[in-house]
Parts: structure tokens; C-alpha cells; sequence
């Protein structure tokens, strides 16, 4: 009996699996690398309902601790003709951060986070990091050079970046929208942030390396003689 019972359940899973492996119908490929790159140059301003600021380290050699930032913007100049041109300015409000820590009631391991010992949020309120020079490493790949500026100190880090594409306006979008996403790696004791690195050969501690991942759209200049929308301030 539990064997008839079971077997239509075990079909329409399998059914169900088939399915997912098929492609949406209609789906837009995505473009290829050599696609002209349709946008306009200008300023972008960052879209925050679709970014996201992470960051992940090595905890004990176990996993990889991911946690984010939920306050930060980014002001991006482009041209898409010249990629190595244009350049982009973050900043990061480090009282945002936030991790997934179930029970704050017991420890606010945000707060701990926030603190002297790590990030010092109280006395260094803003984080910065500020493009100097973009290598073009591919059709839409690019190095961006840049300098972080943490805890009060300045260093080098460098991000690798893809542009994921975009438009030069739709309509129900008058302005132009590209996406980006990039990952970099900063050492955090360059920052006077060493509590925690493991000793050498071993990995019981938390990692020097941070590795910071980033998801960004931005919106941009208005289509030629749209209008803009009331209240944006063009």
C-alpha cells in the first residue's frame, strides 16, 4: 500500500526535475563579450535596491564567514568606449554591518564587530575606496585600481570587474542602466585590524585575507529628449 502511495509522489518529483532543466521559454541569452556595449557616457549613480556589499572570511579553516554591509553608495563615471576612462567612488557606512548572528539578545556580534578591537566604527565613521587607474583585461573584464581608506589608514586594493551589460533606456525606464559585479581581496592587518590571524601553519583563528564581493546596478544619464521623472532633480 505505502509503495502505491509513494509511486505518483515519486513521479511528479522526477517530473517536476525534468522541468527545471529545460530553459524558460523566451529566455534572452545572455550577451556575448564582443556585443557593442549600448550606453551612454556620463555619471551613474548607484541603484541601491539592487547592490550588495559583502565580505567573507576564513574561520578556523571551516568555512568561509560571510556577513555585509547594508549602508554604502557609489558615484561611477563610464564610457563605454573607453573603459579605461572612467572611474568610481564607494562609500561605506561600517555602523551597517550586519551578520547573521541568531541570538543578539545574548551577544550583539554586530556591535562586536563594530568595535575597537575590529572596524572601530565610533571613530572612523566612513569607509572609503576610490578608483585611481582601470586595466582592461578583457571585452568587459577590467582591473580597477584603487585605494581603500579604513580605520584611518589608505592602502592599495585592487578589484577584478565585470560589466555585465546594460541599456541605454526602456519604456518604463527613461535613464540608462548598467550592472557590474567584482570581487577583491584585502589583507585586514594592513588596517591595524590583527586580533584573531592564526598563527603560522595553522588556521585556528580568523583569516588575515578578506575577501570583499560586490553586485551593483546604476542608473544614468536620460534618454535624449525623455523626460525625466518628477522629483529626480535633472
Amino acid at each position: 500500500m505505502k509503495a502505491k502511495l509513494l509511486y505518483p509522489l515519486v513521479c511528479a518529483l522526477a517530473a517536476l526535475g525534468a522541468c527545471a532543466k529545460q530553459e524558460p521559454a523566451g529566455e534572452t541569452p545572455a550577451p556575448a563579450a564582443d556585443t557593442p556595449i549600448d550606453v551612454p557616457a556620463g555619471s551613474y549613480t548607484l541603484d541601491k535596491a539592487h547592490a550588495s556589499l559583502l565580505f567573507r572570511v576564513d574561520h578556523l579553516g571551516f568555512s568561509n564567514y560571510t556577513a555585509r554591509f547594508r549602508q554604502f553608495d557609489a558615484i561611477l563615471t563610464f564610457d563605454p568606449a573607453n573603459l579605461a576612462a572612467s572611474a568610481v567612488t564607494v562609500t561605506v557606512d561600517p555602523r551597517s554591518l550586519e551578520t547573521d548572528f541568531p541570538d543578539p539578545a545574548t551577544l550583539d556580534f554586530n556591535a562586536q564587530l563594530q568595535g575597537e578591537q575590529w572596524l572601530n566604527a565610533a571613530q572612523f565613521r566612513q569607509m572609503t575606496w576610490q578608483s585611481k587607474t582601470v586595466e582592461v583585461t578583457g571585452p568587459r573584464q577590467m582591473k580597477i585600481h584603487g585605494d581603500l581608506t579604513l580605520r584611518g589608514v589608505t592602502k592599495p586594493v585592487t578589484l577584478d570587474a565585470t560589466f555585465n551589460g546594460g541599456y541605454a533606456g526602456h519604456p518604463f525606464d527613461p535613464h540608462a542602466r548598467i550592472g557590474f559585479s567584482a570581487h577583491g581581496t584585502l589583507q585586514r592587518s594592513d588596517f591595524g585590524m590583527s586580533y584573531g590571524i592564526p598563527e603560522p601553519g595553522t588556521k585556528m583563528g580568523v583569516s588575515d585575507a578578506v575577501d570583499v564581493i560586490v553586485e551593483a546596478e546604476f542608473s544614468g544619464p536620460p534618454l535624449a529628449g525623455a523626460a525625466a521623472p518628477e522629483g529626480s532633480g535633472s
